[in-house]
């Protein structure tokens, strides 16, 4: 069980923007409330802020100051942050992401069976078994971080960097799932590869998952 998180902090970056914490760590409990306040910024956004940015453990909001007075805005955020979990409420979107496991796709799949004593097929059945949420989406257009696994699951990134990995890579490590919507490099396992695009520029909005969307991974064919 997480520990009972920390009062949220409320902190100026320059003159354009605040970053609201939830916490000094990755944890359960401090992305819930990262997302929670962040859906409730949306459904009653102030005057003056530009851009909502949820993050793991933060939400960063950015604000014209030809429309709105730093201090005026920080009062509405502190306001908000006592208010009730309303837009906690709303039911998460569900989706489903077929994966092709291993060989090409997934060419690190065997040896993180390995290290977790499992056999390849034992460790794809136990990654698909859980319903995983979106954590946050960023570091690279369309890039989505899922979580989490459970502790039996956790594995270090790699010592070794892949220096490019095509769009739809499904990557795993640090109790995560996370798919590329371009290309990259990656220190994370790859362990297979998925059809599904997250990242279409041309679309409004250009990603189809957000921030606490519920994710079952499946083998492809199944």
């Amino acid at each position: 069980m997480d520990a009972p998180l920390p009062l949220p902090m409320l902190m100026p970056l320059g003159d354009r923007a605040f970053l609201i914490r939830f916490g000094t760590s990755l944890s359960e409990a401090a992305n819930r409330a990262a997302i929670t306040f962040a859906r409730r910024l949306d459904l009653r956004t102030p005057e003056g802020v530009e851009e909502i940015d949820p993050n793991l453990v933060s939400v960063l909001v950015r604000y014209d100051p030809a429309r709105v007075v730093p201090e005026k805005l920080a009062g509405e955020l502190r306001l908000l942050l006592s208010g009730t979990d309303d837009a906690q409420s709303s039911t998460p979107r569900q989706h489903r992401i077929e994966v092709h496991f291993g060989g090409e796709d997934g060419p690190d799949l065997d040896s993180v069976a390995q290290v977790l004593n499992l056999t390849p097929a034992e460790f794809v059945a136990a990654h698909n078994a859980s319903v995983l949420r979106v954590l946050t989406t960023g570091f690279a257009p369309g890039f989505v971080y899922c979580g989490f696994h459970p502790e039996a699951l956790h594995l270090p990134r790699r010592a070794e960097i892949h220096t490019r990995v095509p769009p739809g890579s499904v990557l795993f490590a640090a109790g995560q799932t996370a798919i590329t919507a371009t290309p990259i490099p990656t220190g994370w396992h790859v362990i297979g590869r998925t059809d599904f695009a997250n990242f279409v520029p041309d679309r409004d909005p250009p990603t189809r998952l957000r921030e606490g969307d519920e994710i079952s991974f499946v083998r492809a064919g199944s």
